[in-house]
């Protein structure tokens, strides 16, 4: 079947169709004070809203800036709008930084991480109450891990071309489903090879002494074989969503089983309780909040209207596009994302999509989380070995087999292109598989000896190197639209604040009762 599938993929047609990928980039970065401690100065207004900007906005904390790109059919031109999204920051956070690493800088205590803020409308406060509750559930500190997300959907036309009839809305999301599971069985390839967080500050691990890292300076620990210790229990540390367990034999069966998690009571968040002397402390005591906080390394998404539940917009309209979690920020990379981490990105994801994905077995249910964490703390360890099919298997083997299947892929990605950018970054791959020396985390580990210099020291550096290029003038056309994009958020959400016409205890109610009106 994907032998087929390769071969409709190298009519004209479809090849024109490949260069209509749909990509989106949404990057989390800190802001920071000169010496680098995590920021306490508010989301600059001159920034705009950061609940009605639509690519301009917070996370979790005040300090924790994100950027969302539009739907881009050229990467070139979707890393370019990221990168003046940083320049236009820059302009109006004064002496501030923008943080180059994933794990974060010098952490305050943890009463000093200050939540996101988005204002006195219901919508804002919900927002504002969702990361009370995250705080309250799961810590502040583990809430400053920054990472991207990449949006990737193709053109419906090119699955319609593939299949040879117009596919109807259950086709297409089963199809994505497909690439969902797929991922989750390949995904710790992209750790091993992009994985770019292998040390942390000791300020962020001042709560947490099993941590099982070593000491790599006075100020840093580190795991030695790590990769990427954002998507360790370090970051994911939760025990509650180990109980989680979600379908994805299909649409119905994912929404059904996030559906539960949202609206099952779990004693220890009851025990902080949810409105305590008029104040809330979490959105609700189930085991999540909303569906948004499942941690999970790939999302099966579609555009929600304001109002409406993740699920519900899945239920209605399917699958749209998914959304990859589970990638570092490249720290040299201006915009934390390179070019060529995109390519190889877009070649899994397209043989995720095509290749053969059949319905998880209880065993892979098993192998899948442990081959992960194999790979976050051991990934370059020597001889390592992960699961497949009940057996000890080398990694290295498993990564070259995996590697050479995404061979026609690329090649079919450079022959729509007209280049060879896809093949080559495959290339680069392999010698990572060759050479772990050559992997972003083995890179950051030897900087850092060779310059003798701590893990904050190592990130401080790279983010001032990369915050002359994003200090650079942005055009006229384009400065006059980002103020006037800024200016029109506030006065969005400045509308929202005035026009709420129901109590924030009503609004809480409709929307888990699913009838506020969108």
């Amino acid at each position: 079947m994907l032998q087929q599938i390769l071969t409709k993929l190298e009519s004209a047609q479809n090849l024109e169709l490949l260069t209509q990928i749909n990509r989106g980039i949404e990057r989390e970065c800190l802001r920071l004070d000169e010496q680098g401690n995590l920021a306490q100065t508010p989301h600059p207004s001159a920034l705009g809203s950061a609940l009605c900007h639509p690519a301009i906005t917070t996370d979790f904390s005040e300090s924790l800036l994100e950027f969302v790109t539009p739907v881009f059919t050229d990467i070139d031109k979707c890393l370019n709008y990221l990168k003046e999204l940083h320049q236009f920051t820059y302009q109006h956070i004064d002496d501030e930084l923008i943080w180059m690493n994933s794990m974060p800088c010098l952490l305050p205590g943890i009463t000093n991480i200050p939540i996101a803020e988005y204002g006195s409308s219901n919508s804002g406060r919900m927002k504002h109450i969702y990361r009370v509750g995250l705080s309250n559930r799961y810590g502040s500190a583990m809430q400053t891990i920054s990472g991207i997300h990449y949006n990737f959907s193709v053109p419906d036309a090119l699955l319609n071309s593939i299949f040879d009839k117009e596919l109807t809305q259950e086709e297409i999301s089963n199809l994505y489903m497909n690439l969902v599971r797929n991922f989750h069985r390949h995904c710790w390839l992209l750790l091993y090879l992009f994985g770019a967080s292998p040390a942390v500050c000791k300020s962020f691990l001042r709560e947490n002494d099993e941590h099982g890292l070593e000491a790599f300076d006075e100020v840093s620990f580190y795991g030695p074989e790590a990769t990427t210790l954002r998507m360790s229990d370090l970051g994911y540390r939760n025990i509650a969503q180990s109980k989680i367990k979600i379908g994805l034999c299909n649409v119905a069966t994912y929404i059904a089983s996030l559906k539960e998690a949202t609206e099952r009571p779990y004693p220890e968040y009851e025990q902080i309780g949810v409105k305590v002397d008029d104040e809330y402390k979490q959105l609700n005591s189930n085991l999540l909040q909303i569906e948004n906080e499942y941690y999970t390394v790939i999302r099966p998404k579609q555009v929600t209207a304001s109002g409406e539940k993740p699920t519900t917009a899945l239920k209605q309209r399917g699958i749209g596009y998914i959304e990859v979690r589970c990638l570092d920020i490249n720290p040299n990379s201006p915009v934390g994302i390179a070019a060529e981490d995109t390519r190889f990105v877009d070649t899994l994801l397209l043989y995720c999509l095509f290749a053969d994905s059949p319905v998880m077995s209880e065993v892979e249910k098993m192998e899948i989380p442990e081959n992960r964490n194999r790979m976050v703390r051991h990934g370059r360890k020597p001889g390592l070995t992960l699961l497949q099919d009940g057996h000890e298997v080398s990694a290295q083997k498993l990564m070259h087999e995996l590697l050479s299947e995404l061979k026609p892929f690329a090649a079919l990605l450079d022959q729509a292109y007209g280049n060879h950018l896809h093949s080559d970054t495959l290339t680069d791959q392999f010698a990572k598989v060759d050479d772990a020396e050559l992997t972003p985390s083995a890179q950051i580990i030897e900087e850092m000896r060779t310059n003798d210099e701590s893990f904050f020291e190592y990130a401080m550096r790279k983010t001032k190197q990369h915050e002359t290029s994003l200090k650079l003038p942005l055009s006229d056309a384009k400065q006059k639209s980002m103020t006037q994009q800024a200016r029109e958020s506030l006065d969005q959400q400045l509308e929202r604040e005035t026009s709420d016409s129901v109590s924030f205890d009503d609004y809480l109610k409709h929307y888990f009762d699913e009838t506020l009106e969108t």
